[in-house]
């Protein structure tokens, strides 16, 4: 009766056939096995909430043993790295805008005069707020800073300013984003996650489809050079890409009120260098997948890494250094500085360049790498 309904050796035919099926789509089992080992990973070891070791510089007119003792207390917390001593407000403003820095330390010459007299004086933090999730614990570690870090300095005549409030003031100063709001950071990052997984999945989506209808072919037997037909095919979703962007940027004005204090110009240049970057990555993998799903899955092997590691979900400076070597590798992470540069301090060329050059290096070898697979298919 049960064999009239269920049989084990039909069961075991069908069971058969998919593994044998899957074994032969190595690349598909390759995804299945990658991608939870990939997320395991990183979400595991490279992700961290709790950024330490932030990279600080200190301008600072008082050469005393408080402002010594401040700075020594600073890099004891673990939250800060004091990477540099500058002199001028024009360089603190300057490594601010490039991202040099994640914290300007300013003290005032006479800071040491006005604490002895118990008058208070006031130390100045600037914080570069455009990623308020970086900041925030290491602002804190520093408001607990100021209620001990000079008790050992304030001795004997000075002993009794260890029983009154702090015995100088906080000043925290949150540049580019005064009021903490995190749609400031979040609303620009979108518009480089959107391009990054539109760009590679529309494009590896269309050729693999183009393979599967037999299109391809007929494409390959026209006398039509490579370069041809990579720049014809990515051309389309640019615009396409154009016009997302300005959704994007209606949303983020009308809707969330993110100021725009850069050239929208020069965005629109920089943009035409990350969406060519990711359409080379599509472009690419359209010649390796055999089938659209499997260009689907290539399309998300690359796509989740730079999310997680481009500093859009977490922390760039809380991740381990070898996942930010890692993440320096993806196009995104880069675009993400550049956007947030232009839209929220009002960047130009000079301060964008740094992150400029990696996309355009990124887009050089994606391009060869995708020229050479078309040629093989060619062959």
């Amino acid at each position: 009766m049960i064999g009239k309904y269920f049989s084990w050796v039909r069961f075991w035919a069908v069971l058969s056939k998919e593994f044998i099926q899957m074994r032969r789509d190595r690349l598909t089992f390759a995804m299945m096995v990658g991608i939870p080992l990939i997320q395991l990973i990183l979400f595991g070891f490279a992700i961290n909430t709790d950024p330490k070791n932030l990279p600080a510089a200190v301008l600072s007119a008082d050469n005393s043993e408080f402002s010594r003792s401040f700075v020594r207390g600073m890099e004891n917390s673990g939250y800060f790295r004091v990477v540099r001593e500058i002199t001028t407000e024009a360089q603190a403003e300057r490594m601010l805008a490039v991202g040099e820095v994640q914290f300007v330390v300013t003290i005032p010459e006479d800071f040491s005069r006005k604490l002895q007299r118990g008058e208070r004086p006031v130390l100045l933090v600037e914080a570069d707020a455009t990623d308020p999730a970086a900041t925030s614990n290491a602002i804190a570690a520093l408001f607990n800073l100021n209620q001990t870090v000079l008790n050992r300095d304030l001795q004997g005549s000075l002993g009794h300013l260890q029983n009154t409030p702090p015995p100088f003031e906080l000043r925290i100063h949150r540049r580019y984003n005064a009021e903490v709001d995190t749609q400031y950071n979040i609303v620009p990052g979108l518009m480089g996650v959107i391009l990054t997984m539109t760009m590679v999945m529309m494009t590896a989506l269309a050729e693999a489809r183009e393979r599967e209808r037999g299109t391809m072919e007929n494409l390959l037997a026209t006398p039509v050079r490579p370069v041809e037909v990579m720049i014809g095919k990515i051309l389309p979703y640019i615009i396409v890409g154009y016009i997302q962007v300005t959704l994007i940027l209606l949303a983020a004005k009308l809707f969330f009120e993110v100021p725009m204090l850069g050239s929208l110009v020069l965005l629109s240049l920089v943009l035409i260098l990350f969406m060519a970057a990711n359409l080379s990555v599509g472009f690419t993998f359209s010649t390796i997948a055999r089938n659209q799903m499997q260009a689907m899955q290539m399309t998300f092997f690359f796509f989740l890494p730079s999310l997680l590691l481009s500093g859009f979900m977490f922390p760039f400076r809380g991740m381990p250094g070898w996942a930010q070597a890692l993440g320096e590798a993806f196009p995104l992470t880069h675009f993400l500085r550049i956007v947030r540069g232009i839209l929220l301090k009002g960047n130009g060329v000079t301060e964008i360049t740094p992150n400029l050059w990696p996309i355009g290096l990124f887009l050089l070898v994606a391009a060869i790498i995708a020229l050479n697979r078309y040629r093989e298919t060619l062959d």
